[in-house]
């Protein structure tokens, strides 16, 4: 769990087995012909894609997916070989690389295809997409049959173009309310009974879509906020069908302790007065490393025991008031675990008026990530 070469005590420990958990539990949950996309994009929510990815499969999933075409590239040069789909949209550039290294690629218009037909003629190696449907999100994706048999000719036209798959986006599949779900499957699946011949793969569910809606799981469900043990929202960690496992602990030690008399200010702007004799402490994280000045007053974990961050957040370093004195070294957690109590992404996402995804990839790269297998 230690690294000789990481001299700043301030880390993420990632469960390797928690993802891998998650991912058994929900396979074992879905029915057996459907498929496990473990979604990794964004550096695997801020976890690791490379380190996500090979867990995940491991567990079972058949496929991972991205969002660029970068993010799948560094997939590949790292070695993973089961299907890469980058979920957004590609430059036409890529579509040569896509097809020499077997990256699947998302597809909302019949131009793209023939721009890369014309671009680099005959393929050497089969370039495989999916196509996009927008079926309510608003954001990528063909929304009419014309657009989709549009795509299939071009394909049907060109034996190097293989279409691999179609999908779409839930908007609002965390909330109690199915209907707007519901209007866009039906949409959906108006557009796939359209098709002469159904792709290898239809998915349009996400974690949120897969917990609440499993009939609609069709051929593959993407596992994205939940393959780390994340619910989606509120909503839906009331209703899960099984326990979630979460896998990454941020975690820092107390660098500096010292006793400070009553009156006395605290950080940047002197945003804290000490009410009488106070400990403090400092640990050496701050916005930089993705601890958002927002969180000014939220709690941290020390020897089981919640204690607040006192005064301006700063770049590297912020204070807590202690309850006593403690000994420079002493573990203290930010997210995670530690005694019986638990401090959660959701719960920093509270207090800053967001959501616990951007909680997840706003921890830094400067964080390194250590991981147990």
């Amino acid at each position: 769990m230690t690294n000789s070469t990481y001299y700043r005590p301030t880390k993420a420990l990632i469960d390797s087995r928690a993802i891998q958990d998650n991912v058994k539990n929900l396979k074992s949950y879905l029915p057996k012909k459907t498929e496990v996309i473990a979604v990794v994009k964004a550096d695997g929510y801020g976890h690791g894609e490379v380190e996500v990815a090979k867990a995940a499969i491991k567990a079972g999933a058949s496929m991972v997916s991205v969002a660029t075409p970068d993010e799948a590239v560094r997939l590949y040069e790292a070695g993973i070989r089961k299907d890469i789909l980058v979920m957004g949209p590609s430059p036409i550039e890529f579509a040569r690389k896509a097809a020499e290294t077997g990256i699947i690629v998302t597809v909302s218009d019949a131009e793209w295809l023939q721009d890369a037909i014309d671009m680099y003629g005959a393929f050497k190696y089969k370039l495989r997409f999916h196509i996009k449907v927008d079926s309510g999100m608003g954001r990528i994706g063909l929304r009419n049959k014309e657009t989709l048999k549009s795509i299939i000719d071009v394909a049907e036209k060109n034996p190097a173009l293989i279409v691999d798959g179609i999908f779409t986006h839930f908007a609002c599949a965390d909330e109690d309310n199915p209907s707007a779900t519901m209007e866009q499957f039906s949409f959906f699946m108006e557009m796939v009974q359209s098709m002469e011949v159904k792709p290898r793969l239809v998915h349009a569910s996400n974690s949120a879509a897969t917990f609440l809606y499993p009939e609609l799981s069709l051929d593959a469900v993407r596992f994205g906020i939940s393959l780390y043990g994340i619910p989606p929202s509120d909503y839906v960690a009331s209703r899960l069908p099984f326990s979630l496992k979460r896998a990454l602990r941020l975690e820092t030690e107390l660098t500096f302790v010292k006793r400070l008399e009553r009156g006395s200010r605290v950080s940047y702007g002197g945003t804290y007065e000490t009410k009488g004799d106070e400990w403090i402490g400092t640990l050496p994280i701050g916005y930089a490393d993705g601890l958002k000045r927002g969180l000014r007053g939220q709690e941290v974990l020390i020897d089981g025991e919640r204690m607040p961050i006192v005064g301006t957040i700063c770049m590297d370093q912020c204070m807590v008031k202690l309850t006593k004195e403690y000994s420079v070294g002493e573990k203290v957690t930010l997210i995670g675990r530690q005694g019986d109590e638990e401090i959660t992404m959701e719960e920093w996402a509270r207090r800053t008026n967001t959501i616990p995804y951007e909680i997840a990839v706003s921890i830094s790269k400067r964080v390194p990530r250590l991981y147990s297998v």
